[in-house]
Formats: structure tokens, sequence, C-alpha cells
């Protein structure tokens, strides 16, 4: 079967027995953490073999197309538009398996900042916030907006969301680092050519049951009136909730709810999610330094560039993997480039 290499479904279903029988066990809902994983562990492998039969049909309908085909009848648009699809869900689920890193299954904490140039690099974040928000649309997966700081004129001065979907903390590791956008600048009269920074930082949504110990002497919390949208209560009532933790510089915000409790704890499995990735990457930086001296730094500091004039192109410096149609990456196709991604760091972590 063609897709073999991604699904190997008797191996799936003798996995899924042995999993019913760890749930028929009344012993295994006395240890909650470990009934979780065995939950979650049954309902990946419930969809990986709903996903295998849903494959098999779509290459049996294939099948019947080309039979058709064969016998004189012009099915070709039908045909090519099953192959397209087909072929979509291929590369889907084959990205899918580079995913391999300890918090990749995890949800995704993103925060954009804009770079220096005032409102054009403001306007630029807002514009990567929106793309990430319709990139999690396309995916099925939720977003909660955390804490969002509007520009002066346009655009953000921040933005932190949450994305939960499974997978979402791996597929956005791509994103982490510096984007550059070169535009007719729609804030200038004279219509002269602009250059935006923006950065974007992903942090893995830890669970609850992770010990990351916050001492009361290291942190300094902040309470103010939301800026944002919410309502007028939120906006005359003391309910956003700032955190600084002391010993890194690492400040949260969280204005999204109206209750100062519920922002003071979502702001607060914000901090834990980026000290564990604070932590994470001071184990990292020895097999960083040899990574960032595999990649060209011709271009700056910048990971990826969206260019809207003089010519129209969106280009990863790290995989050199390029778009031409920047419209669609900026609403939301990023699957070429995260898939170049994951392909370049299995290539690494192999040595190749």
């Amino acid at each position: 079967m063609i897709f073999g290499s991604i699904f190997d479904g008797p191996k799936l279903r003798a996995q899924l027995t042995e999993i019913e029988k760890k749930v028929a066990d009344p012993n295994l809902w006395s240890d909650p953490e470990n009934s979780q994983r065995v939950m979650r562990e049954r309902k990946r492998l419930e969809e990986a073999i709903a996903t295998e039969v849903d494959l098999a049909r779509r290459s049996d309908d294939v099948n019947a197309y080309f039979e058709l085909a064969r016998e004189g009848e012009d099915v070709s648009g039908e045909l090519r538009k099953e192959i397209d699809s087909l072929r979509g869900v291929v590369e889907t689920l084959e990205t899918r398996t580079l995913l391999s890193g300890p918090n990749d299954e995890r949800n995704a904490i993103v925060t954009i900042h804009p770079g220096a140039g005032g409102t054009e690099s403001q306007d630029w974040a807002e514009m990567l916030l929106r793309m990430y928000l319709r990139w999690s649309e396309r995916q099925g997966f939720e977003t909660v907006l955390n804490d969002h700081q509007p520009g002066e004129e346009a655009g953000i001065k921040s933005a932190t969301f949450s994305i939960s979907g499974e997978y979402a903390y791996g597929f956005l590791l791509s994103e982490i680092g510096v984007h550059r956008l070169v535009r007719i600048s729609p804030f200038d009269q004279a219509k002269r050519r602009h250059t935006s920074f923006a950065s974007v930082f992903v942090s893995p949504e830890i669970d609850d049951n992770i010990d990351i110990v916050i001492k009361p002497e290291e942190i300094r919390i902040d309470t103010y009136r939301s800026g944002g949208a919410g309502g007028q209560h939120v906006n005359t009532t003391d309910s956003a909730v700032r955190i600084v933790h002391i010993p890194t510089g690492i400040v949260v915000s969280c204005q999204n709810e109206r209750s100062q409790h519920k922002n003071r704890d979502r702001a607060f499995k914000i901090l834990k999610s980026k000290l564990y990735e604070f932590e994470l990457e001071k184990k990292r930086a020895d097999t960083k330094q040899i990574e960032d001296a595999k990649l060209d730094i011709d271009f700056g500091s910048q990971i990826r560039s969206y260019v809207l004039h003089p010519y129209r192109m969106v280009k990863d410096h790290r995989t050199k993997f390029e778009v031409g149609d920047p419209d669609r990456v900026l609403d939301g196709d990023l699957s070429g480039f995260i898939r170049a991604y994951l392909l370049m760091r299995r290539n690494e972590q192999k040595g190749t």
C-alpha cells in the first residue's frame, strides 16, 4: 500500500488493543496522570486508524477514476481534484512524522514584538499576528488572545496568544526568529519602499503537573486597566495583570479575561511555560552555536523575508524554501515553510 511508510495498520490496531486492555483495568483510574496519558494515546491511535481508513478510501477512489479513464470516460477534472486533495493530506501526514521533539506535541504560546521603526514595524507585527491566527484556523486549532497592546497609530506594540491543537508547538518552532518585510509603505505619502522587522517567539504550553518553582521574592505583579477590547467593564477595572520575573527579566501580561483572578492564573501559566523554555534554551546553547554556524549570515538576523516590492516573494533564509505568492503566505499558508524547516532539523540531527 502506498501509505505504508506513514501507517502500519496491523501495528496500530495491535497497539489499540493493548490500550483498550489498560482502559478496562479499574486500577487505571487510581492514577490520574497515567490515566490521562493512556486516554491521550487511545485517542491518537483511534485518529490514526480513522485516517488510514480514509486514505485507503481516497486511494480506491483515485484507482476507480483511472479505470473510468481507461474505459474512455472524461474524468480528468475529478481525477485531478482528487489527486490534489490526496497529495495535500499525505504531505500533512508526512510532515507530522517529522515531529519528534520532547515538546512538539504540546500547545503553543506565541509572542510577537515589532522591531525598530515605529508605525511601520507595528503594522508588520499585526500582519504577522493575523497570519498565525489564519494558519491556526486552517489547522482547526483553537486560539486565545492573552495580551494585545495596540500601536499608537496602527498595528500592535506586542501580542501574546495561545494555540491549542495537536503538535502546535512542533509546527511553530519554524517561526521563532526575526521576520523581515519589504514593501511600499502605506504610511508614506511619498510611496517609498520601507523595510520592517518583527520578532516571533514560541514556547510550549506546559502541563500543570510539571514543577516549575517560582519564588514570590523573584516576581513583581502589577495590575492595570485593560486597553484592549472586552467591553466597558474590562476598561474600568484593574483586571489586567503583568508579572515580571526579576532574575530572567521575562515579562508576561494577560488582559483577556474580565476577572483579575483569571488573568493572574493565565499569566502564571504563560510565565511557567516561558521559564521552562528558557531553561531548555540554556541546555541547547552549545547545539545552537553549531546550528547557527551552518546558516548563512549574509542577510543579517532575519530568518525569513517577505518581499512585496519591487518583486513578490517570501523566502526562508535557513532552508532556502521560497514562495512567489506572498498573499497566500500572509493568509496563513505556512505548510511549505514548516515542512522545509522540519526536514532541515531532521537532517541536522542525523548529521547529513
